[in-house]
């Protein structure tokens, strides 16, 4: 638009000038005329006054004729001189009007092309309305599109969903057995003790009973040692686990019979029940898929009123946990948890306590 705006007035000003350049030579032209009327016209007079025919010389430069001048001939010719210099300036006042017109007519020119410059700014401004407005459109049209597709989608998938209820509410209902234990009453362990360990899913017996005979058997052969204080000793392995423990010996006087003597005690101090290795045990569901498991053998010959089950059991197994004890519970057999928080191993002493069977 510019560019048009540039290449219009580039070439009314062209125009103009020229139209101006002729408007100067004629007046050029008008104002030599005017002078050499004016110097005629000057001679012709102080003849007449003088009234003495006028010198053929001074005016054949100017005034060309083959016979003398009369004054009735010199009259004429200042008359028709002086409708020569009237035309003059009646063409002159032309031009000079002209020369305005042109000027209003330039400003005119200006004023319409500034006009025309607005109004096609407006029209290009309105152009990009329409097209901001348009895009704005096609979006809206797109996002209408898009959502008539989800209606159409989430309509699609409630009639699906109806008609899975209505084939749910017409089948069968299934009875479903909701497995439970009993309320656990709580009660000390006195009786025969049988220990398992539960750890990453996988069940081993803790042979807690063969080790303590093990350790048994070791304090006895310590009484005869030279060495008194606190001794560290290990036992094992039985069935995968060792045993580390403390013993202290010492010795004390003792009065038997009146008689005092020099009396030698060893006992337990504290003992830890490790596997050789991790993991260790058999997992849970291979232990119930088999049908001889090592939890039927280990109960096989004891009696559920005098064995208690203690199950030594991790975090990561108390899933596990309810498995077996619904699995020992279901024969009848007692069952005492003993929690044990990760990488921490079996541990018991003489200050210990007693499992509390469920």
């Amino acid at each position: 638009m510019t560019q048009s705006r540039h290449r219009s007035a580039g070439a009314v000003a062209l125009g103009h000038d020229a139209f101006l350049d002729i408007v100067a030579n004629l007046v050029g032209i008008l104002i030599i005329l005017v002078v050499i009327l004016g110097s005629t016209t000057r001679e012709v007079v102080e003849a007449i006054k003088e009234k003495s025919p006028i010198d053929p010389q001074a005016a054949s430069s100017d005034l060309v004729t083959d016979q003398p001048l009369t004054v009735e001939a010199v009259q004429q010719r200042y008359e028709d001189l002086e409708t020569e210099s009237q035309r003059a300036v009646e063409a002159l006042a032309d031009s000079q009007r002209l020369e305005r017109e042109i000027r209003r007519s330039d400003a005119q020119l200006g004023e319409i092309a500034r006009q025309r410059g607005q109004l096609m700014d407006l029209i290009n401004m309105a152009k990009l309305a329409w097209e901001d407005k348009k895009k704005e459109l096609d979006s809206k049209d797109v996002q209408r599109g898009q959502a008539e597709a989800k209606i159409a989608a989430a309509q699609k998938e409630l009639e699906d969903l109806q008609q899975a209820r209505s084939r749910v509410e017409n089948a069968e209902r299934p009875v479903v057995a909701v497995s439970h234990l009993p309320t656990p009453m709580a009660k000390t362990v006195f009786g025969e003790e049988l220990h398992f360990r539960l750890k990453g899913g996988r069940l081993a017996i803790v042979p807690i009973d063969r080790l303590l005979a093990e350790i048994q058997r070791d304090l006895q052969r310590s009484v005869s040692g030279g060495r008194d204080g606190v001794i560290d000793s290990a036992v094992g392995p039985v069935q995968g686990f060792v045993a580390r423990y403390e013993m202290e010996k010492s010795r004390e006087m003792v009065n038997r019979g009146g008689q005092v003597a020099t009396a030698t005690r060893v006992q337990l101090v504290s003992m830890v029940l490790e596997p050789l290795t991790e993991p260790h045990g058999q997992p849970l569901a291979e232990v119930f898929a088999n049908a001889t498991n090592m939890i039927d053998l280990e109960l096989a010959g004891r009696s559920p009123d005098k064995t208690t089950v203690t199950v030594w059991v991790y975090p990561d197994s108390f899933g596990e946990f309810r498995r077996l004890k619904e699995h020992l519970y279901a024969r009848g057999f007692a069952t005492a948890a003993r929690p044990l928080p990760m990488n921490r191993p079996i541990a018991g002493g003489p200050q210990g306590s007693k499992s509390i069977a469920q």
